[in-house]
């Protein structure tokens, strides 16, 4: 009985330490280690294009949106609707357009961002 207990209760911490693995090595969220935050200084070239949505996103911005769709759609995601992006004036519904404004072929259609926001 006292083995049992000893088992269970090593079974429960290895539970432990692995379900906490990403945490500790920063993978907490939709982009692994990086955060969205930092995810979205790559669309700088985006800002624009996420301004106003009859602009056309430059070659750098498809290609940045493209660099992190192909990594994680949901990064993507988390990225396009990040705190940062909406403090330099980029407006969400704006700018989950720009994979199709990009005609990126891969991109996550039908992906549901935010749970009200669809991108197409």
């Amino acid at each position: 009985m006292r083995s049992l207990v000893s088992v269970s209760a090593a079974a429960l911490v290895l539970a432990a330490v692995l379900a906490a693995a990403p945490r500790l090595a920063g993978g907490t969220d939709e982009c692994g280690a990086t955060p969205p935050e930092q995810e979205a200084l790559k669309l700088m070239p985006c800002i624009a294009a996420g301004k106003d949505p009859d602009s056309q996103p430059s070659d750098r911005c498809c290609a940045a949106v493209q660099e992190i769709g192909e990594s994680s759609p949901a990064c993507l995601c988390a990225v396009l609707l990040s705190k940062i992006v909406r403090r330099v004036g980029v407006k969400p519904e704006v700018a989950i357009t720009i994979p199709k404004r990009c005609d990126l072929a891969d991109r996550p259609i039908g992906y549901k961002c935010g749970g009200t926001l669809r991108a197409v």
